[in-house]
């Protein structure tokens, strides 16, 4: 296992000379060892990179590639002692299951009984037992890619496992299996394993810490938890959630204030935690609360009046989204959504609310999208 840092930017062009021009942003980052992480982020966002970079298949443009202190920027990959999975199953059709996973450790000179030994574990761990002797060319793209899964866990001495997205020609009910699998794999190995992908579900699911990535720099790293309750940036309370948070444009006068051409909702609570001028409020659809409200007017401060556009029935919830009319000039409508518990009482499609707005999960942002500091948290509690 090893702790693994990075000081490292990297463009694919040979003169770079602005951001645009670079693939991975000068950056510092640490994955500390026996670690789970997932990188996160739309497609283009440097993602791969950094794993092909991490794993020696690309070399930095600049900067420098640490292994337990050790140097390793030079160093090809196989004398970097890492493994890694690709998005598509890489294996030995003539070969059968055992052979393939066994292919590492023999490649290593490791004698056959604890080779043996060995692949039995990981293949008892990945569902594989009854296919050991099985030829892998008559096998499914699922099981393919759970020998390509296997062949990296397979060797204890590893310092890192590295996952470029493996799961994506997965059957869907297979990829929660698999997640579960790798989740338990690492609490029993602990493993230093670095999770490529750009699904939200499968990072925040499989990750103790993630990263999430745009546009070749890291906006945010941390826990599913702090990722979901204090997005230091509008992208990642957008890219995290399902439905994501909602952004309202905010007015902060001097002496209260209100949401942008609403004229409703007195919010001097905050007039000593947030600056004056045009700012954006963020509350995600599950802390969206509803209250009573006459058409076009809400009875309760701080209710923000919205109207529905839509209702859908998920099952266990419902999701309504309703249209925030800005009265400002030069404002445009805003539509937020709002989670409700099954058992809540839904409004009526054109019906008139009440949102509230203000609350301990509120949060604020400036003009770059930036979080504006956490001592707005408990500002209404």
């Amino acid at each position: 296992m090893a702790r693994i840092q990075l000081d490292i930017a990297h463009s694919y062009r040979a003169n770079p000379r602005d951001d645009a021009d670079y693939a991975l942003l000068p950056m510092r980052q640490t994955f500390e060892d026996g670690g789970a992480y997932a990188l996160l982020g739309p497609s283009g966002c440097g993602k791969t990179t950094m794993l092909n970079i991490i794993s020696g298949l690309v070399a930095p443009s600049q900067g420098s590639i640490r292994f337990d202190q050790r140097d390793v920027t030079q160093l090809p990959p196989q004398q970097r002692n890492i493994a890694q999975v690709f998005q598509f199953p890489v294996v030995y059709d003539t070969m059968t299951v055992a052979q393939n996973l066994a292919f590492p450790l023999r490649n290593r000179g490791m004698d056959e009984a604890r080779a043996r030994a060995r692949v039995g574990v990981i293949a008892e761990m990945l569902d594989l037992s009854a296919q050991l002797d099985q030829r892998a060319a008559g096998l499914s793209a699922d099981q393919k890619q759970k020998i390509s899964l296997g062949r990296g866990l397979v060797r204890e001495d590893v310092g890192a496992v590295l996952f470029d997205e493996p799961l994506t020609v997965i059957d869907p009910h297979l990829k929660w299996q698999l997640r579960r699998k790798l989740k338990e794999i690492h609490r029993e190995l602990r493993l230093t394993l670095i999770y490529v992908t750009h699904d939200q579900v499968e990072a925040l699911t499989f990750a103790d810490s993630v990263l999430v990535m745009a546009r070749g720099r890291v906006i945010q790293s941390g826990s599913p938890s702090e990722l979901f309750e204090q997005p230091a940036h509008r992208f990642v309370g957008h890219f995290i959630g399902s439905p994501g948070m909602n952004f309202i444009p905010v007015n902060r006068l001097k002496h209260g204030g209100s949401v942008s051409g609403s004229g409703s909702g007195s919010v001097s609570s905050f007039d000593d935690l947030i600056p004056p001028g045009a700012i954006t409020l963020g509350i995600r659809p599950e802390y969206l609360g509803m209250g009573e409200s006459k058409p076009g007017e809400p009875s309760e401060m701080n209710l923000l009046a919205a109207k529905v556009q839509r209702i859908q029935d998920l099952g266990s919830s419902w999701l309504v989204s309703a249209q925030v009319e800005s009265g400002a000039e030069g404002g445009s409508d805003c539509l937020v959504r709002l989670r409700l518990a099954r058992d809540a009482a839904v409004p009526a499609l054109n019906q008139v609310v009440g949102l509230r707005v203000f609350g301990p999960h509120t949060r604020f942002y400036d003009a770059q999208e930036r979080l504006i500091g956490r001592e707005s948290e408990g500002a209404l509690r």
